[in-house]
């Protein structure tokens, strides 16, 4: 289907609100060049973004966040972020009216995205500057909030002030979901990229007992078809969204075209003597060892091919170094082949400007450490 390069948008909807003003077009056009004049940082990405979604154009370009490759630009249409505005509000049910708290910055998708269904969907919409812990300068309740896994750790006694809350932009850690066990708030888990106009799946990590069985699976938005490659990595299928069958770099275990658990990267994955280890599957065996950051990775050995290696974020202790290292060959889950072989403690590890670890760069620090 051949795009058009003008675009109309639609109607603000009556309900909207963004700091309990309410805007029409003109109004949401005046506070934009306020917030890009006189606002914070945050604001005045917001003020930008605003302009951009009520040109006449029918796309904008958004800036992915590079956790799994270089950083590039892409184009999004308007059409079908207003799509995927629609879907969240249904399978959430977050219609007009909710109430919303937009704490990611509007540089990236999921911030604008959020922008986006509040002005779609007729939410009234607050903005606090996108920081660790964006909750601590909140004093009323809202229905909606988006958060990344960091702000989540650094929210979990004010979470009474959420009633719904999705984290994506990384994956939530064993120890973190444990932490949430028993807090009324619902928290969902989500899987999306920018290419999929963010989430496109998404699982209750804090569900009732009656419903922990299935919290393993992520389950589809509305109008989304999964399917899997030869390799066993996810393809999505979501016409509203992207025009092409997306296929991605993700291993996942798909129990229905609706439904998947994810268990890594194809590209992170290691052969070690001819045996597949999943690096994120390893990790999460690890997390109720390992208090500070920490990731695995596969280096090059004669022997094995690739040797699995332990990379934690923490200063050199010889000491915690080798009761680790006990600890990790009396831990029962982890099969012979999961055992790493080394050990390396990084003061900081390499992140991406939205905080995501970039393994391979940070894996280079050792072959520095070495030279």
């Amino acid at each position: 289907m051949q795009k058009k390069d003008t675009f109309s948008i639609p109607e603000i909807h009556e309900d909207f609100r963004i700091n309990n003003q309410s805007l029409d077009k003109i109004g949401l056009q005046r506070i934009a060049y306020n917030f890009i004049k006189e606002g914070e940082f945050y604001e005045q990405e917001v003020g930008n973004f605003l302009l951009d979604w009520l040109n006449d154009k029918d796309h904008i370009i958004v800036q992915t966040s590079g956790s799994t490759g270089t950083p590039k630009k892409i184009k999004v249409y308007k059409q079908h972020m207003i799509n995927s505005a629609k879907a969240t509000g249904a399978f959430f049910k977050v219609e007009e009216g909710t109430t919303a708290l937009l704490c990611l910055p509007a540089a990236y998708i999921a911030g604008k995205m959020m922008l986006v269904r509040a002005m779609v969907l007729g939410w009234k919409i607050d903005l606090v500057p996108p920081k660790t812990n964006p909750l601590d300068t909140v004093y009323k309740q809202y229905d909606f909030c988006a958060m990344v896994p960091l702000q989540l750790d650094n929210s979990i006694n004010r979470l009474h002030l959420l009633k719904k809350l999705i984290v994506g932009g990384g994956k939530v850690s064993e120890n973190l979901k444990e932490l949430v066990q028993g807090i009324k708030t619902k928290i969902f888990e989500t899987y999306g990229m920018t290419e999929t106009v963010t989430h496109i799946a998404a699982r209750r990590i804090n569900p009732k007992k009656k419903d922990k069985k299935d919290a393993k699976y992520f389950r589809a938005l509305p109008n989304i078809t999964l399917s899997i490659d030869e390799r066993n990595c996810l393809m999505i299928k979501a016409p509203q969204l992207n025009e092409e069958t997306i296929i991605t770099n993700d291993v996942v275990e798909l129990k229905t075209y609706k439904r998947f658990s994810w268990k890594g990267r194809f590209d992170n994955v290691i052969n070690s003597g001819g045996i597949k280890l999943y690096p994120e599957e390893i990790e999460t065996k690890l997390q109720l060892l390992i208090g500070h950051r920490f990731f695995i990775a596969g280096v090059p050995d004669n022997v094995l091919g690739d040797k699995v290696v332990l990379l934690i974020e923490r200063s050199l202790d010889i000491t915690a170094k080798e009761k680790l290292k006990e600890a990790i060959q009396h831990l029962s889950i982890l099969t012979k082949y999961e055992i790493p072989k080394e050990i390396h403690f990084l003061p900081q590890f390499i992140e991406t400007d939205t905080g995501k670890v970039q393994r391979n760069k940070t894996l280079e620090l050792i072959y520095d450490e070495r030279s």
